[in-house]
């Protein structure tokens, strides 16, 4: 029996050991900390509609409230926006602090399984280059929390198997819920706790150690349906991109386990999207790494009498890539077959086969030395590698130039880069950007996305005529298909009213900012845009109440009384006009057009006398300006 000392001591050691991680991590991931929103972020943040407390609930009990169905990543969302709002950095150290805390409940695992080289594998599993994706990318705080309740199940489960306490065993089923409520993939765990079990006795035995994880298994079975069908009905994982045979799937799956596999020993040229594989049954070289697959796996089982844990390690591995590996549709799959978020869980079983190599190859009193200074250059290179890669996480522009660098043929990519470059508001961005959706476009004719940010950015190049014709072309796809993100389709709608509105179809147009407004009724934008279509329709009463909507919904912004100003004037209400001016004058007092706007409007109103300080106060803050300049004189004139 240990003292108290020797205990007291141990403690310190795990208090140590998970210091350094944490550590370890937050400099590794520091090129991140501050991070903007990425890809599909900004849909997994908690919206506005579900910030108070009726949106935790439908969270929870309102499927289809949130990108996807998991409510305890979301309800973690939730918190998180209460706690630092819209600041990128609170998101991003939540995400290193739980990725740092798998990795130590990682060498809690491997310590209490005796496997060798514990702490190493937890120092591994922190800073390999291939999690960056799922640290630095916010979305995959599905990842980074999902892991920590799949590691601390799988802990208490081990727990459990020595003591058979029934009190361990609940929270062990409580921590697995939690996890598959946080990401499905954590559905393997009891597949795995099986052949953690077969490698510690060497066989299985079914009242001992499989009847006790069958209810993980129905539960882990019905979180994998769920998920499976709200890929498909809500997220979009169906058409032909996802149309494979049977066999063309296994060897999908092949192959990404051996890209894994390469991945983890060799980790260069990390993607944020790899080149999609062209997949055929009648392609007899594709049939190589499910066969080569096969044989390494037979080779093992026949290896197994002198060691169980390279197979062990392995199948632990194959089974948790199972489902990433092709057999169940998931939307990321119309981009790539593979991902380095895909195989955050399944690494560590690798992971800590090699480090216990490692550590079982320097197990000698003379080599102590050799084996700290192999283990001190293992994790400073992985620390570097992970630290480069984080680089490439500081802003959406940034990563996906970088994926275009590695991947010259990723669609996404181009089509994002150039909606990114469409936003940026630099001409020479833009031109950029149109660039970039030409490009898209080449790879793949078709791409709705590509053609609909090609069409944008020649919209606000001035190019209206060939903007149109794009939007023409989009507005047949998507007639027939539209897209499954109701805000993009809300903002095709509303794009492609601008353009018919540039174009002088103001009729169109109209009919465009109606259907856009159908599908996201709050944007005060769209309500402007319709209400100077109609106004210029001399629909002047329609007019006021679109303006007034968008007051209503932006009640400090200037210009949204100005807007509604210039409609009551068009509609011969002087007084409430002049109101509207006026608050606009309040809420920007540092602009010359608000007072500018103003001063017209009392010279319209034929009251020039109280027009002359407006004009003068708007060449104060810009002597340049010419409207104000020739309505003083006008007012002047009639004064």
């Amino acid at each position: 029996m240990p003292s108290v000392r020797e205990r007291k001591k141990h403690q310190t050691n795990w208090g140590l050991i998970f210091a350094g991680l944490i550590v370890a991590t937050l400099v590794a991931y520091h090129p991140a900390w501050h991070g903007t929103l990425l890809w599909d972020d900004a849909q997994h943040l908690t919206p506005r509609e579900l910030r108070g407390l009726s949106g935790l609930w439908q969270i929870w009990f309102s499927v289809g409230a949130t990108q996807q169905y998991y409510p305890v990543v979301h309800s973690a969302f939730w918190i998180q926006q209460q706690l630092w709002g819209d600041a990128t950095t609170g998101y991003h150290l939540t995400n290193v602090l739980l990725h740092a805390t798998s990795a130590g409940l990682l060498a809690v695992i491997l310590r209490r399984l005796s496997v060798p080289g514990a702490v190493l594998a937890a120092f591994v599993f922190a800073l390999h280059p291939v999690h960056v994706e799922s640290v630095a990318w916010i979305t995959e705080l599905k990842n980074t929390l999902s892991g920590v309740f799949y590691f601390a199940a799988a802990l208490v489960y081990l727990k459990f198997d020595d003591t058979r306490s029934s009190r361990l065993y609940g929270i062990a089923l409580v921590l697995f819920v939690l996890a598959l409520l946080s990401k499905t993939v954590t559905a393997t765990l009891p597949a795995g706790l099986l052949i953690v079990l077969w490698w510690k006795r060497g066989s299985l035995d079914w009242r001992r150690d499989v009847v006790p994880l069958l209810a993980m298994f129905a539960f882990g079975i019905a979180g994998g349906a769920m998920t499976a069908w709200f890929e498909h009905a809500y997220i979009g994982a169906r058409g032909a991109a996802f149309d494979f045979t049977f066999i063309e799937r296994c060897l999908i799956a092949g192959r990404a386990v051996w890209f894994y596999l390469v991945s983890l020993v060799w980790p260069v040229n990390l993607s944020f999207v790899y080149p999609r594989w062209q997949v055929s049954q009648s392609v007899w070289w594709q049939y190589v790494y499910p066969i080569a697959m096969i044989g390494l796996l037979a080779a093992l089982w026949l290896y197994r009498g002198r060691s169980r844990a390279p197979l062990a390690a392995l199948l632990f591995f194959g089974v948790t890539l199972g489902p990433a590996l092709g057999f169940v549709n998931v939307y990321p799959f119309k981009f790539s077959f593979v991902a380095d978020h895909f195989q955050y869980l399944a690494s560590a079983s690798i992971i800590a086969l090699v480090c216990a190599a490692i550590a079982r190859g320097f197990d000698r009193p003379s080599w102590t030395k050799a084996r700290s200074f192999a283990c001190v250059v293992l994790v400073g290179v992985l620390g570097v590698l992970a630290w480069r890669q984080s680089h490439d996480y500081v802003n959406a522009a940034t990563l996906y130039r970088a994926t275009i660098a590695r991947n010259p043929g990723a669609v996404m990519a181009h089509t994002n880069l150039a909606m990114e470059l469409n936003n940026s508001g630099d001409p020479a961005q833009i031109a950029e950007g149109v660039e970039h959706a030409r490009l898209a476009l080449q790879f793949e004719p078709d791409d709705v996305e590509a053609r609909f940010n090609l069409a944008g950015g020649l919209m606000l190049l001035g190019r209206f005529g060939e903007a149109l014709t794009e939007y023409d072309v989009v507005a047949a796809a998507l007639a027939a298909s539209p897209m499954t993100d109701p805000q993009r389709m809300a903002a095709f709608h509303r794009s492609y009213g601008k353009a018919l509105h540039a174009s002088g179809r103001k009729g169109e147009a109209i009919v465009q900012y109606a259907a856009s407004l159908r599908i996201a009724p709050d944007s005060a934008a769209t309500h402007t845009d319709l209400g100077v279509a109609l106004g210029q329709q001399g629909r002047v009463d329609e007019a006021i109440q679109h303006f007034s909507d968008a007051l209503r919904l932006e009640p400090s912004v200037a210009d949204r009384h100005t807007n509604l100003g210039s409609a009551l004037m068009q509609a011969g209400r002087v007084e409430s006009a002049l109101a509207e001016y006026r608050a606009a004058v309040a809420l920007a007092p540092n602009v010359p057009d608000v007072y500018a706007d103003l001063g017209t409007a009392l010279l319209a109103a034929g009251r020039a006398a109280e027009a002359i300080p407006q004009f003068e106060a708007a060449l104060r803050l810009d002597p340049n300006d010419s409207r104000a300049r020739g309505g003083l004189a006008r007012a002047r004139g009639k004064s």
